[in-house]
């Protein structure tokens, strides 16, 4: 059986599929960043949900993607995990 990164391996030799990753790669990089912060604090989702004063679902729905954090819940999320939230500019590729 494969995993994970094999497919995604076999996945990016496809074109349309590489392009549109790399599309995404800054979304991808944010949500690891939430989720290695939570981790780091060494907190499960429910936990951090309650120092954020939200639900666990809000939580899960973050660290999937399917909800976009403003700002605000940037700084809420670093506040509960320990972290400082920096948000940068770089050139472009």
């Amino acid at each position: 059986m494969k995993d994970y990164m094999d497919l995604h391996k076999e996945w990016m030799q496809d074109p349309e599929y590489a392009k549109e990753y790399d599309e995404l790669e800054e979304e991808f990089a944010l949500i690891k960043a939430v989720i290695s912060a939570r981790i780091g604090a060494n907190l499960t989702q429910e936990e951090l949900a309650q120092r954020m004063n939200t639900t666990q679902a809000a939580i899960a729905r973050l660290e999937s993607g399917k909800q976009m954090p403003s700002t605000r819940t940037l700084e809420k999320l670093a506040k509960a995990t320990g972290t400082k939230l920096r948000i940068s500019f770089e050139k472009a590729a």
